[in-house]
């Protein structure tokens, strides 16, 4: 038997474009004589829908779109994901459920038992779990269908302890299939192998896991399809960040025609979040996944080009490289606001970084500007000493400037701020906090290094005296971040043990660390909470960001 994988980028609600791209992969499948083709989670509407599946419409359209499809599976079978109804008046209207297409008719249907319920996820919000489960029987062969479920991290609650696996198992299935949206993040590419291994190695079955890629707002889906055979051989993996059709030939005898890419490990990886920080952890992968968030971000909502405040610092001028390597730095503005507290080797740096990009830049001093708003606000500041108000006002100034060439050229700003610097709160609201993707802030600011380094791998892009320098705002005479933070070093892996792990101050005081100073970065943490609550979208690529996946009270005193 030939089975397709069908590892593609969907756009959600939109049902025209998404029902194209499946009905070309099937066509291109079957004139490669495939018998199958696999396709990802509720790729027929896109995932995740969130409350567009509280509309009627728009599951009538997914299901339109499966009538169409199943129009064209004639000689080959099709198992694509869509929401679907529940005939009973009990439990939720909707099931995240798997198509079973042949000969132009429905073969089968199966629903998702396992409703993730955790970080991003919020699945058991809209959908009901299974409550039967049966093999599909597809030219003579039993097929366990499963839909990005595992037998890990199931929870405590009684309805996350029904594997499917376990009940399918019993009518002695021949294959596993697993439609899936498994989100990226640094560490869990590596985890997802080792659990689909601890699969195949449990039910003795081979199995065919079809993942879906490209980024919806803040989420990334980074691809991988892979195939393992029943002994945890990887015998296919299709690549990350793209899209792709492959296709494996499956044996009578359950094996498989394609040589071994992998074997099996002793040991499988299922480590979900490392014990300890490490900022240079996949960063291949993490430059792939911020690329591929700005593309699609930009591609599916119909916007051009992005304007970067670049302030010759290590932030901006990594989100301006970032920008032009996916937009082009043809579609990529990066406007100098130097303040008279800006250093000129800052104005200078940012000039060469530009001119090394080819992007477009202009340069508009603030001084004056600042200088007004002080003497309007001196009747009332009085003689008051300098203090945050004046440096967050130049922040505020920049802010304004940026936005109103965005509004008059139509520019997306691209906001700069790092994930250190937003769990401290460590920025201006309504200044360099503004922006409509936040591209860097699921990065810690060694992190932030560590991919400067990345980008300049084969020659010198950015700069290295931005990478060399002190970090610093430049709102006041010799500020330096250090001047209100700990050293990145030592600031970066205990915001990591707080926010990716989880751990308690007693926890990461027992680790080394001085009470006090954990203390007052995690009071940080918490007090800044309302800053993070008004932040535009971040794109996610740690095991825990900022945004839905987090979600703490705004006003709560815990560890404060």
């Amino acid at each position: 038997m030939k089975i397709f994988l069908a590892q593609q980028n969907y756009h959600i609600g939109n049902f025209e474009a998404n029902t194209a791209k499946i009905l070309a992969a099937i066509e291109e499948a079957k004139k490669q004589k495939g018998d199958l083709i696999v396709f990802s989670e509720l790729a027929v509407c896109g995932y995740p829908p969130r409350d567009f599946l509280e509309f009627t419409d728009f599951i009538e359209q997914g299901l339109a779109a499966i009538d169409k499809i199943r129009e064209i599976a004639d000689s080959i079978g099709v198992i694509v994901g869509c929401p679907s109804r529940n005939p009973k008046i009990e439990g939720k209207d909707l099931f995240n459920s798997a198509f079973l297409l042949y000969e132009k008719e429905i073969k089968g249907v199966v629903h998702k038992s396992l409703l993730p319920n955790y970080d991003i996820f919020d699945e058991y919000r809209y959908f009901e779990p299974a409550f039967e489960w049966n093999v599909l029987t597809f030219k003579g062969k039993k097929l366990a269908v499963t839909i990005c479920e595992d037998i890990w991290n199931l929870g405590d609650d009684p309805l996350y302890r029904i594997c499917p696996m376990d009940q399918l198992i019993k009518q002695q299935p021949d294959i596993m299939i697993n439609l899936s949206a498994s989100p990226f993040d640094y560490v869990h590419a590596d985890g997802r192998k080792g659990i689909v291994e601890q699969n195949v190695l449990k039910y003795k079955l081979p199995m065919v896991y079809c993942n879906t890629t490209g980024s919806q707002t803040d989420i990334v889906f980074d691809g991988g399809s892979l195939v393992m055979n029943a002994h945890g051989d990887l015998i296919s993996e299709m690549p990350y960040f793209t899209e792709s059709l492959t296709s494996v030939n499956w044996n009578e005898d359950g094996s498989f025609l394609e040589n071994i890419v992998r074997p099996a490990h002793d040991v499988p990886n299922t480590e979900l979040i490392p014990g300890t920080f490490d900022p240079e952890r996949n960063i291949d992968k993490i430059y792939e996944a911020l690329i591929l968030g700005i593309r699609d971000y930009f591609g599916k909502m119909g916007f051009k080009k992005a304007i970067v405040a670049s302030s010759g610092g290590i932030d901006s001028a990594l989100v301006l490289a970032l920008a032009c390597d996916a937009l082009g730095a043809e579609n990529v503005y990066a406007l100098l606001l130097p303040s008279q507290y800006s250093t000129t080797h800052s104005v200078s740096d940012a000039e060469v970084l530009s001119k090394n990009l080819g992007n477009h830049f202009d340069t508009i001093p603030i001084k004056e500007v600042f200088d007004s708003f002080e003497k309007s606000l001196s009747p009332v500041f009085k003689d008051l000493p300098f203090n945050v108000a004046e440096e967050n006002l130049q922040s505020r100034i920049r802010g304004a400037m940026v936005m109103a060439l965005s509004n008059k050229f139509g520019y997306i700003l691209l906001n700069t701020s790092n994930k250190s610097e937003l769990a401290t709160g460590y920025g201006t609201l309504y200044g360099d906090m503004a922006g409509g993707l936040g591209v860097i802030g699921d990065l810690y600011k060694q992190q932030v290094y560590a991919l400067a380094l990345y980008i300049n791998r084969n020659r010198e892009i950015i700069p290295q005296n931005i990478i060399d320098k002190a970090p610093s705002a430049e709102l006041r005479p010799g500020q330096k971040d250090s001047d209100s933070l700990p050293e990145y070093h030592i600031l970066d892996p205990i915001l990591y043990q707080y926010i990716e792990r989880r751990q308690g101050p007693k926890e990461i005081i027992s680790m080394g660390n001085d009470p006090v100073l954990v203390a007052r970065i995690l009071k940080l943490v918490n007090t800044n909470e309302y800053k993070r609550n008004q932040f535009c979208p971040i794109i996610r690529v740690s095991p825990k960001a900022f945004g839905i996946g987090r979600r703490v009270p705004i006003v709560g005193k815990y560890l404060s």
